[in-house]
């Protein structure tokens, strides 16, 4: 997976979209402390720089390099590259222990990593009771494309990641195994929207971002060509910038007790 956005990691930490503030004033009033938080898979930091306004600290980690070295900083927020070959125990060290986080959150990611690991680290990392991990994505359901981007979505499907099926199945089939806290169950997601005002040319640099894209440009196949630039430059409407709304998907829970 970080292979995919090795290459582009400048392009995406300006292309990709922010994430309302609100999502984040909702998940911090769901912790029962503010100490501690892990947003894990962080990328550019799109998620980290939000989550630092609610916890004193937020380590925020990422597999590709690269993703971290175009982070945004903050004073708040102290930004790690974990290879792949980290231990689970010495990642759960670097977080400070086992009961040691308030929140794990991890934005547009959480269908590129080994699931089992994963939620084996955030049962031992969150804080128990009190600590929630919330997960979120979105994926080409974007209003008022919708129609345009359907087409987008299908000529992307051969060059798709098995797991990157996960986000465009709305994380309906997202193994999730957490007590709900009000915000989507293993199944059954939270639809929130996440509302942009991006140029066109803005729009279509997000959509050069996405990892079916590369991939079909590594085997030579260009899915924004010319042609489709213009049957979506047709949908978007005359003005060059304008509010698009992405269908976006959350699940948050907490710890399962034991027995």
């Amino acid at each position: 997976m970080a292979g995919l956005y090795e290459k582009q990691a400048e392009i995406y930490a300006q292309a990709r979209p922010k994430y309302p503030r609100g999502w984040f004033t909702k998940l911090a009033s769901l912790t029962a402390h503010h100490k501690r938080a892990w947003d894990a898979g962080t990328g550019s930091g799109q998620a980290a720089v939000n989550v630092a306004e609610h916890y004193e600290e937020v380590i925020a980690t990422d597999v590709s390099e690269a993703q971290i070295k175009h982070a945004t900083p903050h004073p708040k927020v102290q930004y790690v590259h974990t290879p792949l070959s980290i231990s689970e125990q010495d990642l759960v060290s670097m977080l400070g222990g086992e009961g040691s986080v308030d929140l794990v959150t991890v934005a547009t990611a959480v269908h590129w990593f080994d699931l089992p690991s994963f939620y084996s680290i955030v049962n031992r990392v969150l804080r128990k009771p009190g600590g929630v991990v919330a997960v979120w994505s979105y994926s080409y359901d974007i209003s008022p494309l919708e129609d345009v981007m359907k087409r987008f979505y299908v000529s992307s499907l051969p060059y798709m990641d098995d797991r990157a099926r996960y986000a465009f199945e709305g994380y309906r089939t997202l193994p999730f195994p957490f007590e709900s806290v009000g915000l989507g169950t293993e199944g059954n997601p939270t639809s929130v929207d996440m509302d942009l005002e991006i140029s066109f040319d803005g729009f279509v640099e997000l959509l050069r971002t996405g990892s079916a894209v590369n991939t079909a440009k590594e085997r030579g196949v260009d899915l924004l060509s010319e042609e489709v630039v213009k049957e979506i430059r047709t949908a978007w409407g005359g003005s060059d910038i304008r509010k698009v709304t992405f269908k976006a998907f959350m699940l948050a829970g907490t710890p399962r007790l034991e027995g």
